[in-house]
């Protein structure tokens, strides 16, 4: 039986702005090592015989960079599964178990891994893995519950029945509970946080699915028969998918079925859900800091301090965040850290970008930076990545002159195809079709001034395009 790690990497992250935004959330982010948090979920079945190449279902709109970092860690997906709308994860299993059906057959057991938590303890991991195994194969469905080590609120927990282990029956799922229930909870004893992660056959979830959810086992069904091939994405059909009614698997089928059990895991886990989570998960140092960057404190414990791009300096500061980007910075207590979510919908409310994009923005083909703008222009760095291109497009409203900082440019400037190499430049008047490929074996690195009445990236309209992305602005 094929074992097929199923990675959930559709989640925004809003709690961790401003590292996370909606078209670039936490786990396409290097947070607690030097790969980014999907890279490490990807990897973390390492050596195990059993485990196949994985199925992971994404946002379309954070499907090159999957695809990307992915290919970084030489990893080939079985399908990168683009869900149009986000329906919660009972109907994003659904889609993965089809997908495992088509191409693994019957006999498909689904690991299902979130791709934003961390695990310490890789060997107890896949120990946990392995003595589930059994149970999933003998038709049940197989929850993972963290030994908790500290009464949290921000968890659900599962209550285990009794049993002589390694897999447990199920007693109760349980809500997250207030901080004298989670205290409580510590002190008898067999409770366990509801990790999230789950062990049963493709199959054999369809099954249950169907019993318990049957609307949403309808709908998944047909939105994945009749899903297109664009690229090396399994593109979900919008129209029959959005209708799906949004449901967690708990609430769909793990609380429902007869046949829900558990296996303790204590491997260092954390879903890294806020700020604070991400301080605890990090090393600190002698007052219990966690630092990232260029950051200097003086008097200043018990904070979690990242800087991205200038000094950072801090005195008298004691239990707080101080988080800062290109565009932004966030300073917080600790304590109050749940209330970034708010904070981002109050960004998205005024209309603001920061909400959703970074000052620089990845494409498939590479990056862009907007290091300045003012009335009538903005300033970008374009970094172009080696054998790739943008599309064959044109503007309305502006012009854009293009400097080569480093590498070679092949040019396309209406009927006009030719070189630029370091130092020399070319511009693009308003109207003319154009497009930036770089033939080389380095990174291409370009200034553009762009200059006009409206700049807005939605002023692009794409003849050709590499990427599947003809007539969008995305």
């Amino acid at each position: 039986m094929a074992l097929i790690p199923v990675i959930l990497s559709g989640g925004a992250g809003t709690r961790l702005w401003p590292l996370s935004r909606e078209l670039h959330p936490k786990q396409l982010l290097a947070l607690t090592s030097e790969r980014t948090m999907l890279q490490d979920t990807a990897s973390r079945l390492e050596g195990m015989t059993e485990a196949g190449a994985p199925i992971v279902v994404c946002n379309e709109a954070h499907r090159f960079m999957v695809a990307e970092q992915l290919r970084l860690i030489n990893r080939v997906p079985r399908a990168v599964v683009l869900e149009p709308v986000g329906r919660n994860t009972a109907p994003a299993i659904a889609l993965a178990a089809n997908a495992a059906l088509a191409t693994a057959g019957k006999d498909a057991m689904l690991l299902v891994l979130p791709a934003d938590h961390v695990i310490r303890d890789v060997g107890a991991f896949q120990a946990a893995v392995q003595a589930a195994l059994p149970a999933a194969r003998a038709g049940k469905l197989v929850a993972f519950g963290v030994v908790p080590s500290q009464p949290e609120t921000g968890y659900g927990y599962i209550r285990r029945g009794a049993g002589q282990g390694p897999v447990f029956p199920i007693a109760q799922f349980v809500e997250k509970p207030d901080a004298v229930t989670a205290a409580k909870f510590l002190a008898i004893g067999g409770y366990y946080w509801n990790s999230g992660m789950f062990l049963f056959g493709a199959e054999r979830f369809l099954q249950e699915l169907a019993r318990h959810a049957p609307d949403i086992a309808r709908v998944c069904a047909g939105a994945y028969a009749a899903a297109k091939t664009d690229l090396d994405f399994t593109r979900i059909d919008a129209k029959l998918f959005e209708p799906c009614r949004s449901d967690s698997v708990d609430y769909a089928v793990l609380e429902k079925t007869a046949d829900a059990v558990m296996v303790p895991l204590d491997a260092g886990w954390s879903d890294v859900g806020s700020w604070a989570s991400l301080h605890e998960a990090l090393e600190q140092d002698s007052d219990k800091n966690a630092v990232h960057g260029d950051v200097v404190t003086e008097d200043t414990s018990g904070c979690y301090l990242h800087s991205e791009s200038r000094l950072v300096a801090t005195v008298g500061l004691q239990d707080h965040v101080v988080v800062e980007t290109k565009d932004a910075v966030l300073v917080a207590p600790r304590g109050r850290v749940q209330d970034v979510k708010k904070l981002v919908a109050r960004l998205k409310e005024l209309g603001r970008y920061e909400h959703a994009l970074h000052r620089e923005v990845f494409r498939p083909w590479g990056s862009y930076d907007s290091i300045e703008n003012g009335t009538r222009f903005q300033v970008k760095r374009l970094a172009v990545k080696p054998g790739a291109s943008i599309s064959l497009q044109l503007h309305h409203h502006r012009a854009e002159h293009w400097i080569v900082v480093s590498g070679t440019a092949r040019i396309t400037r209406g009927e006009e195809v030719f070189l630029l190499e370091e130092n020399q430049s070319t511009y693009i008047p308003i109207g003319t079709k154009h497009r930036i490929e770089n033939p080389g074996k380095i990174p291409l690195h370009i200034i553009e001034v762009q200059s006009g009445t409206y700049l807005g990236e939605d002023d692009i309209v794409r003849f050709e395009d590499r990427y599947g992305r003809e007539g969008t602005n995305k």
